[in-house]
């Protein structure tokens, strides 16, 4: 008799412990259920997927040209640079610069540069793109706001502006293509 109710409290147990991860398990799934469209709503929409890179053919870009393009509602600004303006752009020493960076560090291939076309000053779209528009005194981008001169490489030379132009994420797919973002 001893050994039956032995057996049918090791059954019991057996049983609750089952119940017991069951109900565990049916409460996982349902926080689980509950939870993920919450977290879900952190992913960024469709729309800002869609603007996270641009892909840009470069092969209608003649030498000297400059284009603007929208990568993440912000202009980005392409120069198909000649090869004066490289030189130019390598040639100024970094301790004329309020933000020293090399040409080299701003560039992967020497006759594309693509910056983002914001002042940073207060975020001004700077002149420059358009052939005949002012480029500053130093060839680049001049800011009209308030006075700010980029050079051939996007660096600040001259004005308010504390920062470079800046450079975003980009690489090239093939020679004739960029991906930036």
């Amino acid at each position: 008799m001893a050994d039956t109710v032995h057996s049918e409290q090791q059954e019991g147990g057996t049983r609750r412990d089952f119940l017991y991860l069951a109900t565990g398990a049916v409460g996982a799934v349902g926080v689980g259920a509950i939870a993920w469209p919450l977290i879900d709503t952190l992913n960024p929409s469709a729309d800002v997927l869609a603007l996270a890179s641009t892909e840009v053919d470069l092969s209608p870009i003649e030498v000297g040209q400059r284009v603007t393009v929208t990568w993440r509602g912000k202009p980005a600004f392409i120069d198909h640079r000649p090869e004066d303006a490289i030189e130019a752009a390598r040639a100024v020493p970094l301790d004329e610069l309020r933000d020293p960076q090399t040409d080299e560090d701003r560039v992967s291939k020497a006759e594309w540069l693509i910056l983002v076309g914001v002042c940073t000053h207060l975020g001004c779209v700077p002149l420059g793109q358009a052939v005949g528009s002012a480029r500053g005194d130093y060839g680049g981008w001049f800011c009209p706001c308030h006075g700010s001169h980029y050079d051939t490489s996007g660096r600040i030379r001259k004005g308010p502006a504390p920062l470079n132009l800046a450079v975003p994420p980009y690489e090239f797919s093939d020679d004739t293509t960029v991906v930036i973002g």
